[in-house]
């Protein structure tokens, strides 16, 4: 894709700070970090929601995730991080092209969990619960 920000850092037309490269991944800074040691780890080939990447693609995107969490962690001393996926513009994704935060976390840093975005919160019933079961289930 020609307009996409992540394409043109895969062919180097724009310049990162890569911190981990594969055959089928790149991990870098982010430009606009959250906190110090902020990656962002994307699919080198252009997908822009999680839905269409190839298996053997995620596979390897996954792995990348895998490998840079715990030196991440290490290289800004963090004992833990939020890895997360904005799949999709209603969810926050800013970037149309695949792409993990693995974000450092800290005590007290403020952040919260996940839960924390969503300040109103469905009451769901058990038949509804059962009836999402069974339509997920269908569309697997």
């Amino acid at each position: 894709m020609t307009d996409c920000v992540f394409c043109a850092i895969v062919d180097d037309d724009l310049p990162s700070h890569t911190v981990h490269e594969t055959e089928n991944a790149l991990a870098f800074l982010d430009a606009n970090p959250l906190a110090e040691g902020h990656t962002l780890v994307i699919p080198k080939d252009h997908h822009e929601r999680l839905a269409d990447v190839p298996a053997e693609t995620a596979r390897d995107f996954y792995a990348a995730v895998q490998e840079v969490v715990p030196a991440v962690e290490a290289a800004v001393d963090a004992p833990a991080t939020t890895v997360a996926v904005n799949n999709g513009e209603a969810a926050g994704q800013e970037v149309p092209h695949v792409h993990a935060h693995v974000v450092p976390r800290f005590e007290n840093d403020s952040a919260g969990p996940i839960h924390a975005l969503f300040r109103d919160r469905p009451s769901v019933s058990e038949s509804r619960q059962e009836e999402l079961v069974a339509d997920i289930d269908t569309r697997l």
